[in-house]
């Protein structure tokens, strides 16, 4: 773990906010997608957070929900310029654009702060040597908790927003959107085909789940470090992120 000094802090809402923070040279290199560890210090506490930041960027950027009584957010959340966090000094995970085989488009699919992984991956010119067009789709619950729309609204891609609890033009879940084909009708694609379309998921568990099971269902294979498939999904950081 390597001290950081913590530059800004947003809060979108009364659960989620970002920060961002120093990156010493001690901090390896790392891929779009991939996540490091972070920590407050003065404890052993420790948790799992997708670096948002490009791999080229100077700083490091997080975002991170809020939990009461999380045994790091709770914490976290009252941090202030100028102060000093412990982030991870090895970013690693499998949720990279190397893990997955070459095709014509990328989905980007997220829930919550599942978005911060992307962010990462769509700043980096990379993903657009790789893939034609790039889709990002982000479900959240309330209108505010759509934390960097307009950063995507402006970017090279096409941003597609959901959310569950509060009236907008594409609400509900995103996976609901597919099922009733409201997702393949407001973008004019076709659903998902292994020969045409890779897949990013970061969610929670269920989430995951849901669409692991429904892309292998479709003959997507998963890809990993060994071997690079159509689809993608970080499993051991998302299962540890609902924790806190």
């Amino acid at each position: 773990m390597n001290l950081e000094t913590v530059l800004t802090v947003t809060h979108y809402s009364d659960s989620l906010f970002s920060f961002t923070t120093t990156r010493s040279p001690e901090i390896r290199p790392f891929k779009a997608g991939q996540f490091t560890m972070i920590g407050m210090a003065d404890d052993d506490v420790l948790r799992a957070y997708s670096i948002a930041s490009a791999p080229s960027e100077d700083s490091l950027e997080f975002l991170s929900i809020k939990v009461a009584g999380g045994p790091l957010t709770e914490r976290l959340q009252h941090i202030q310029p100028g102060d000093q966090i412990e982030v991870g000094d090895r970013p690693t995970g499998t949720l990279i654009i190397d893990n997955l085989t070459p095709a014509k488009r990328l989905w980007c699919v997220a829930t919550g702060t599942g978005l911060a992984p992307f962010l990462s991956i769509v700043r980096d010119p990379a993903t657009f040597e790789k893939f034609d067009e790039v889709i990002v789709t982000h479900t959240v619950r309330t209108v505010s908790e759509l934390a960097y729309r307009d950063l995507l609204s402006d970017l090279p891609i096409t941003y597609y927003p959901t959310v569950t609890r509060e009236a907008f033009e594409t609400p509900g879940r995103i996976t609901e959107r597919m099922q009733t084909g409201a997702l393949w009708s407001d973008l004019d694609v076709s659903p998902w085909s292994p020969d045409t379309d890779r897949i990013m998921i970061c969610g929670s568990p269920a989430f995951n789940q849901e669409l692991r099971n429904q892309l292998s269902d479709a003959g997507f294979t998963h890809g990993t470090n060994r071997a690079a498939g159509e689809f993608v999904q970080e499993r051991a950081f998302v299962m540890q992120r609902v924790d806190d």
